[in-house]
């Protein structure tokens, strides 16, 4: 049982440590002064020709929702009190788009990056809640 214990316990100490520096990534793609994807414009430009359906504001959006799962796994695995989880995401998220608006428009806040990010989160959520409920139906005895 102490063994388990000081696993758990590694487990959160971990999560911890990738929360900060996801926390610090988070922070350098979101108030970077210009727009993350600048350079990427003949990328961009190819996939949205070779792939139509695949529109600019998709893939930003898609990348908007990629950027936050690791958000709500971490904090999936921190925290005790998961109803926390979204309001704290929200509030994370609004006040990125709050600085970006004051950034004297080298930055765009948008209400669907709001949107976006919080999916992500949840998506995160969703994945950890999956993996504990898979792990605890195989430890539960079979009749």
């Amino acid at each position: 049982m102490a063994r388990g214990v000081a696993s758990g316990r590694r487990r959160v100490r971990d999560a911890h440590t990738w929360l900060v520096v996801y926390i610090v990534a988070l922070a350098l793609v979101a108030f970077w002064p210009t727009h993350v994807d600048g350079g990427k414009g003949p990328l961009l430009r190819w996939i949205t020709r070779h792939v139509p359906w695949l529109t600019y504001g998709r893939i930003e959006f898609s990348a908007n929702i990629a950027l936050f799962v690791p958000f709500g796994v971490l904090l999936m695995l921190i925290m005790t009190h998961r109803y926390l989880i979204v309001p704290i995401v929200l509030t994370a998220t609004v006040t990125i788009e709050a600085v970006q608006s004051l950034m004297d428009g080298r930055r765009t806040p948008s209400i669907l990056d709001i949107v976006a990010n919080l999916t992500g989160a949840c998506v995160g959520m969703l994945l950890v809640a999956l993996i504990e409920w898979l792990h605890s139906r195989r430890r539960m005895p079979h009749p």
